[in-house]
């Protein structure tokens, strides 16, 4: 069975990174050498700091696509685990 991710990187700008892939540490190998241009490549070293993993490419493209799109608290805490504080910062507005 073929598998998706979503994932956060953390940058040395102490930025987060959204990405999806369907082989998570071959697309880590490539930020990490600088293979993926665009956003991570100037912001090296990062770390990955969260993923999931999903049964469908439509799935993972979803949710990095509504992970983008939140706050950096909310993103926070999705990595914290932090299930309680996230569903409060979805009810507010900042």
């Amino acid at each position: 069975m073929q598998y998706f991710y979503v994932y956060i990187l953390k940058c040395s700008d102490d930025s987060y990174y959204v990405g999806q892939t369907d082989d998570l540490e071959k697309r880590i190998a490539e930020h990490q050498d600088k293979k993926v241009s665009g956003y991570t490549a100037s912001r090296l070293p990062i770390t990955l700091v969260f993923h999931v993993t999903l049964e469908e490419r439509t799935e993972a493209f979803k949710l990095e696509q509504k992970i983008k799109g939140w706050t950096r608290k909310k993103k926070e805490a999705l990595i914290r685990g932090d299930f309680e504080l996230l569903v409060e910062y979805a009810k507010k507005k900042f």
